[in-house]
């Protein structure tokens, strides 16, 4: 299936399932979400990566206008719906001041594994220790999907991107494992690095070592 949506690209990735909050303040902007708010539509908020105008993006509605200010500037909550990619990009649309897009909507298969996942929850716990970080995911640990979790691992904007274009449950689980299971090892390295820096000239008990071993 394929629609026209009105797009408001941003340097953010943008997952199903997640509450984003966002400030309008510019003009083209403004109009385009006092439209789709008035007639309940969605707009779609394509990938920026390093500059560049991605494939991929997400479907998101308008939950709330949570402040308007005098200046005409907004306050608003949005929830993401699903993952889009955009076919083409309408630059001008008449009598508009946003851009639109031709998009389609690729399947998404929720094939997750649960014990794959509560291994990747109790990594990401573990990341957290070492962190010295509490998160709230507001949901109970057994209902956590992958895209639940995914901006709380320290994935940078382009393995980000790279896991919004799985489109397969069990794909993203796997990935979110192996970014694990290459963060922990180093980050656990880090934390006996810092005790040895702070036992470093001082006394310590130690064993002796015995020869008739």
């Amino acid at each position: 299936m394929t629609n026209f949506i009105p797009v408001f690209p941003l340097s953010i990735i943008v997952f199903p399932g997640e509450n984003l909050n966002l400030h309008i303040f510019e003009p083209r902007y403004k109009q385009l979400i006092k439209e789709c708010f008035d007639a309940k539509k969605p707009f779609g908020i394509p990938a920026v990566v390093n500059k560049e105008l991605k494939d991929l993006g997400t479907l998101v509605e308008i939950k709330e206008i949570s402040k308007v200010y005098d200046n005409g500037e907004m306050d608003i909550v949005t929830t993401a719906v699903q993952v889009f990619r955009l076919l083409e990009l309408v630059k001008q649309i008449p009598d508009k001041l946003y851009s639109g897009a031709i998009v389609t909507y690729p399947g998404n298969t929720d094939d997750g594994n649960r014990l794959l996942m509560k291994k990747v929850i109790s990594d990401i716990k573990q990341l957290h220790r070492f962190l010295q970080v509490s998160k709230d995911f507001k949901k109970p640990e057994d209902e956590l999907k992958s895209f639940d979790v995914a901006h709380h691992i320290g994935l940078n904007i382009e393995e980000e991107y790279e896991l919004l274009g799985l489109f397969s449950e069990l794909h993203r689980q796997e990935y979110l494992k192996r970014h694990l299971g290459k963060v922990i090892p180093l980050l656990a390295e880090m934390e006996n690095l810092k005790k040895k820096v702070k036992l470093n000239g001082h006394f310590r008990d130690l064993e002796s070592f015995n020869f008739d071993l």
